[in-house]
């Protein structure tokens, strides 16, 4: 996936990163004659976060990515931070002669004039030709609010409803909606969020869509994502929210309390992440990737020419749960197409010092699991295994929660934080819990309960440390089936 031609110590096989240099928020994914854009926040001379550019890639499968050129480059009105892009179908803009064509809505960042005091100012950019160069609109640029200093990453979408383009931007401690005819001319319609939801950092990176509840069209609520900067009274660091309720074109209604708080992955590692837009209706999913670090030590991770990786594509649906309607994601059915080797168990009962995967050995996994609690105090599985490194995704059965331990995952001197066990409750489902691991050369993502709940984390392990593990703790646990498959990028 990377297309380098180089395997370095640490590359993904499976998930986007750059050729070099340092990346970080995905910005203007979109859709548009065949291809999904991929562009992101990009510093093309250093493998730390710099003056930001925006880098470009573009896939037709949202597995094999071919890397394009610079697509927008700090200018007069600053460095270019997170934003959007759509496809003006209709031309509102001008810009096409009545034709389409894509525009990208991003963050001009510098300083106020005689001063230290950040700037943040929203622009366009346009192409006639599929994305491959980029014109800076002329009138750049054309949303400005002076008294609010956190001010960026905005996100636009058509509102089918009103007739009219809606940005949705962070500003601080809240967020803003504009809306426009044009692009070009944008008016201040509500704010949200003050008051609701976790305030454990800056907000930014927005995003807003609308989606139906178990697939139903005829009952749909609206979603908003939200990430929350580093705060370092914080362990999670960076990460990101999600509220659900109505957007009438206006305003946002959060349908619950202020206090709640949804959290899009409890991992360490999904950041800024935001979704496709334009993507056709004979596909009709709402497709998502993130930033797969954290600004608690995102500048110091152990990779050498490049820093930084994406998630796995997503795609985003809401269910109804006991607790309400809540946002549930799963991995883009494309990512089947690099299946390989296969291997498969099931009807066991597995006690302690016995492995079943004591045979098998791998770096690039895809692992499906279903398990029924049996006597076992705590189970689970250990990925990247050696002598001296493993890391553990598992199931306490007494607590019930649901963790990754990374504290022997590998390299980690890099940030005291980094070596940690994390998770959350989890209550299993008619006795029984299911997992979704993917395993790449330097992280993991466990998708619960068929996407219910999910976690990313980043580890470094040593390229030789392949073993796995299938284990339990002080009692036995049924294997109601495994299902494993080497995955292979490359495969012909």
């Amino acid at each position: 996936m990377n297309n380098t031609g180089v395997l370095e110590t640490f590359r993904p096989q499976f998930h986007f990163t750059p050729k070099s240099n340092w990346m970080n928020d995905p910005n203007g994914m979109v859709y548009y004659a065949g291809e999904y854009h991929l562009f992101y926040q990009y510093h093309p001379f250093g493998t730390t976060w710099g003056p930001m550019h925006w880098g470009h890639a573009v896939s037709k499968d949202l597995m094999s990515w071919e890397h394009l050129t610079i697509a927008l480059a700090p200018d007069e009105n600053g460095a270019i931070f997170s934003g959007s892009a759509v496809v003006d179908w209709n031309d509102t803009t001008g810009f096409f002669h009545g034709g389409s064509g894509l525009v990208a809505i991003f963050t001009h960042a510098d300083l106020y004039p005689n001063s230290d005091r950040p700037r943040q100012r929203q622009s366009l950019a346009y192409s006639t030709d599929q994305g491959r160069t980029w014109i800076k609109y002329e009138g750049n640029p054309v949303l400005t609010e002076e008294s609010i200093t956190d001010f960026r990453d905005p996100k636009v979408f058509w509102h089918e409803k009103t007739n009219k383009w809606i940005m949705i931007l962070a500003a601080g401690d809240h967020v803003r909606f504009y809306t426009s005819l044009n692009l070009k001319d944008w008016h201040f319609a509500s704010e949200f969020g003050t008051e609701s939801g976790s305030h454990a950092g800056v907000w930014e990176c927005p995003d807003l869509f609308e989606l139906p509840v178990d697939g139903d069209k005829f009952n749909s609520k609206w979603v908003m994502l939200v990430s929350i900067g580093n705060d370092p009274a914080y362990a999670e660091g960076s990460r990101t929210q999600y509220f659900i309720g109505d957007f009438n074109g206006i305003t946002f209604t959060n349908e619950n309390g202020d206090d709640t708080v949804l959290w899009l992955d409890h991992g360490r590692d999904n950041y800024a992440g935001v979704t496709w837009s334009d993507i056709p209706p004979e596909d009709g999913r709402r497709l998502f990737i993130g930033w797969m670090s954290n600004w608690r030590y995102a500048n110091e991770t152990p990779t050498e020419a490049w820093r930084s990786s994406m998630t796995l594509p997503r795609e985003l649906t809401l269910c109804e749960t006991s607790a309400g309607v809540r946002l549930f994601q799963t991995p883009v059915a494309e990512v089947e197409t690099i299946r390989q080797e296969k291997h498969y168990w099931d009807c066991l009962t597995i006690a302690p010092e016995e492995n079943i995967l004591s045979d098998v050995m791998g770096d690039k996994l895809e692992i499906i699991a279903e398990m029924e609690l049996h006597s076992s105090r705590e189970f689970g599985f250990k990925i990247r295994k050696s002598e001296i490194e493993e890391t553990v995704i598992g199931y306490n059965a007494v607590e019930e929660t649901l963790f990754i331990d990374r504290v022997k995952s590998g390299v980690s001197y890099f940030n005291e934080d980094f070596p940690c066990r994390h998770g959350f409750s989890l209550k299993a489902k008619n006795n029984r819990v299911r997992l979704h691991l993917f395993v790449d050369s330097a992280s993991v993502e466990v998708f619960v309960n068929d996407g219910e709940l999910v976690l990313t984390d980043q580890i470094f392990p040593d390229p030789t440390s392949k073993g796995l593990e299938l284990y339990t703790k002080d009692g036995k646990v049924k294997l109601i089936s495994l299902t494993m498959f080497h995955l292979n990028f490359n495969h012909s």
